[in-house]
């Protein structure tokens, strides 16, 4: 019961990015080919959005959940490992027609060659764990 409250968000969530068109392969597919602005103005509404919202947690004093005060680290000065994780990002999402939330959006919305890429992006994950301290930071 405690969590509740973050299931309806994810809920609410999900149906904003499918009501947005923002699950849909052929907006993806648009954005990619630079054919549609639809994509590019919601992710600005997103990086807008996410800018405000960092702001007022730096300035209140925001806390999370369990009542500590929401730290944000600063950004390195570095622009490599962004770049490369950008790209590996943008082609995984070019390749698959969506990024890791609408993954699971249509998968409950009944595309089942979703679950493929899902295990492929959890098998990703669990190997970066696994090699994380070898890899270079």
């Amino acid at each position: 019961m405690k969590y509740i409250k973050f299931l309806l968000v994810g809920i609410f969530f999900g149906i904003v990015l499918t009501k947005s068109e923002a699950v849909s392969w052929y907006r993806i597919y648009e954005m990619f080919h630079f054919q549609s602005f639809h994509m590019y103005g919601i992710i600005m509404v997103a990086i807008f959005t996410g800018l405000i919202g960092i702001q007022l947690f730096k300035r209140r004093g925001i806390k999370n959940t369990e009542g500590q005060k929401i730290q944000i680290a600063d950004k390195d000065k570095g622009v490599t490992r962004y770049l490369a994780g950008g790209i590996l990002f943008g082609l995984g999402w070019a390749l698959a027609g969506a990024c890791p939330g609408p993954m699971y959006i249509l998968l409950g919305a009944g595309f089942w060659s979703m679950g493929i890429v899902i295990l492929g992006a959890l098998s990703g994950t669990f190997v970066y764990g696994l090699l994380k301290n070898k890899l270079p930071h």
